[in-house]
């Protein structure tokens, strides 16, 4: 019999796929994708991985070519999300299968339940879509009623970045998982829906991919949970003269810690969370670093000790 593998939620952020400047284009994100896949087949040697993708630029990019077209009401953000999942998941399947022609590999379009009277939908923090120079995101908050951010240097716009509470779909992916499938799921944070008298109803959010990384890694009591992004780490004082990297850090020396809401903040909370309730270990940092992050050479790696 196959010893088991640990297991191992990663959480492939949505500006590792598209760069932040980069244009949204196809043909670069599959060139970004690629490099993606080759870092997950290189951790599955060691782990039973479960994927999932952020979605931010791309359900931005959605949202833009949606309501381009004015002959009908622009598709809400739920289903733009689901679009997103069928999107980023198809091309990250077929790029994984080819690096890894013996793994069964699934793609999961997931729903994960949130509360309509989360604090959030009165205070958009999530970014989401291309950047902007001051002048563009004046005339799209004019015409679009959108809410526009300053990214670092770059403008883009924002939108509610609920809680995730439950993810429905959670016995399919643990189903999965148990049949040794790379299971790419929560896609973009999953579908934000809400519950009603007569079942779920979609609404207008995008979750954060790596908050409901961590619910996920909780739920299936994972091992591990390593998120990767264009940034090479966990900074203290991000953009400051005095900036400084975190190597190995504790959840309670990052409670002390202030980082942006948008962006750095919701991972070191998905890791905290994880890494406080399941005991396991955490890591967040550049996409080509893996296996190099989980070991503590790169990035940032949270524990417990």
């Amino acid at each position: 019999m196959t010893e088991r593998k640990p297991t191992l939620v990663v959480a492939l952020g949505g500006n590792a796929l598209l760069k932040r400047g980069q244009p949204l284009e196809a043909s670069v994100q599959r060139e970004n994708i690629a490099l993606a896949a080759r870092t997950i087949a290189q951790l599955t040697r060691q782990w039973q991985v479960v994927l999932v993708h952020g979605n931010g630029p791309q359900v931005g990019l959605l949202a833009l070519q949606n309501s381009a077209f004015d002959k009908v009401a622009p598709y809400p953000l739920d289903i733009l999300g689901a679009e997103s999942q069928g999107m980023i998941g198809y091309m990250l399947q077929q790029t994984l299968k080819n690096a890894l022609p013996d793994q069964e590999i699934s793609v999961l379009l997931t729903q994960v339940e949130v509360s309509a009277s989360d604090p959030a939908f009165s205070n958009p923090t999530k970014y989401i879509g291309p950047v902007y120079d001051r002048a563009q995101a004046e005339t799209l908050a004019a015409e679009k009623g959108w809410v526009f951010r300053q990214d670092g240097e770059w403008t883009r716009r924002v939108v509610p970045s609920p809680q995730p509470k439950r993810i429905l779909e959670s016995d399919a992916i643990s189903a999965l998982i148990q049949r040794g499938h790379l299971v790419i799921c929560n896609g973009g944070g999953g579908v934000p829906v809400v519950e009603k008298g007569d079942g779920y109803h979609g609404i207008e959010a995008v979750i954060d991919k790596d908050l409901s990384a961590a619910l996920l890694a909780r739920q299936i009591e994972a091992d591990a949970l390593l998120i990767l992004t264009d940034a090479d780490g966990v900074y203290l004082n991000w953009g400051q003269p005095d900036q400084r990297p975190l190597a190995q850090v504790t959840p309670a020396e990052l409670k002390n810690m202030t980082f942006d809401a948008g962006s750095m903040g919701p991972k070191v909370a998905a890791c905290c969370q994880f890494v406080e309730q399941c005991h396991g270990i955490a890591g967040i940092g550049a996409l080509a670093d893996g296996l190099a992050i989980l070991a503590g050479d790169k990035g940032t790696r949270i524990s417990n000790n």
